[in-house]
């Protein structure tokens, strides 16, 4: 006659006999304590930096020399009224969106296409690969040399387009300097995401195209109902790190237009708040700024993901 075993309750008398570490750090102590460095990294460089930003936002904050205390008064929301009713800042905004609404849809398109035909039997497909994500892995400064000779005013592509050539230039045309950044980012960061996608294409059954083959697919109709909808979760990704990319341009219009010009026209916020919060010392209006457009892309990233997963 079996007697069937009884597993002893853990209670609170047992819990609190448990060692210290085991209590401090959890059932699994190495885990934690491997952890910890970049929790520890976390707090000091984002945690922190993201409250103090809040806090400067609803003050009247300026830097002062070291060992110099100075009052920092509230003053509630007067920040962010300067920050919103700033053309410079408004327009800064009406840029990263010209800037979005390109970069964006070329990123997704064109990683998925470029993705999909790198997927197949295409010669040399590893040399397309090394050489599309090439460009990515390279530094900014040095790209952005290159750049600047072919857009320039007696550059390569004038050269070639002759009588067509836009006067001004790319760069120093109001119209087309932030057009013309938002090309050289998506063609900068084109071969990370082309990677993510073929990635997510080996995990698209075989037999899937094989059967669409069968059945008279094309190559088109096989891409629209197996491999987009296979791909779609990194899609998502996709389109939520583009937009985070986009709201986040600094180096591109530094670099290339000389810290927003022409006039402004291709000025970003993160850009303006470097321009107030260093070189303007007026860091509380900067915060304001930042926070701000925290919570613009917070907003295009939940909306982005939502629409993703209806789809």
């Amino acid at each position: 006659m079996s007697t069937a075993t009884t597993t002893p309750v853990r209670g609170p008398e047992n819990r609190a006999r448990r060692p210290w570490w085991e209590r401090v750090l959890g059932k699994h102590p190495m885990g934690t304590a491997f952890s910890l460095p970049y929790v520890v990294f976390l707090v000091v460089v984002f945690a922190y930096p993201f409250g103090m930003a809040i806090w400067m936002s609803f003050h009247d904050y300026m830097f002062t020399a070291p060992g110099v205390t100075i009052e920092h008064p509230f003053v509630g929301l007067d920040n962010y009224v300067a920050a919103l009713t700033d053309p410079d800042v408004r327009q800064s905004f009406v840029n990263t969106g010209i800037f979005l609404a390109i970069y964006v849809p070329l990123t997704v398109v064109g990683s998925i296409v470029l993705a999909s035909i790198l997927n197949t039997a295409v010669r040399w497909a590893a040399g397309f690969r090394v050489a599309f994500y090439v460009p990515y892995v390279t530094a900014s400064v040095s790209l952005v040399g290159v750049w600047l000779l072919l857009f320039s005013q007696n550059g390569l592509v004038n050269t070639v387009l002759g009588p067509l050539a836009p006067d001004p230039s790319w760069l120093i045309n109001s119209g087309l300097a932030m057009p013309t950044i938002a090309l050289y980012v998506t063609w900068k960061q084109l071969g990370f995401f082309i990677l993510l996608y073929l990635a997510a294409l080996q995990g698209i059954p075989r037999d899937l195209y094989e059967a669409a083959s069968l059945e008279g697919a094309g190559a088109v109709r096989k891409f629209w109902h197996i491999t987009v909808p296979g791909v779609r979760t990194v899609s998502v990704l996709v389109l939520i790190l583009a937009v985070i990319i986009g709201a986040g341009l600094f180096t591109e219009p530094y670099l290339l237009t000389n810290g927003g010009g022409p006039n402004g026209a291709s000025t970003t916020p993160v850009l303006l708040i470097y321009q107030k919060g260093i070189q303007q010392t007026n860091p509380d209006v900067a915060s304001a700024i930042g926070l701000i457009l925290v919570i613009l892309v917070g907003l295009l990233a939940l909306i982005a993901n939502r629409v993703g997963k209806e789809r």
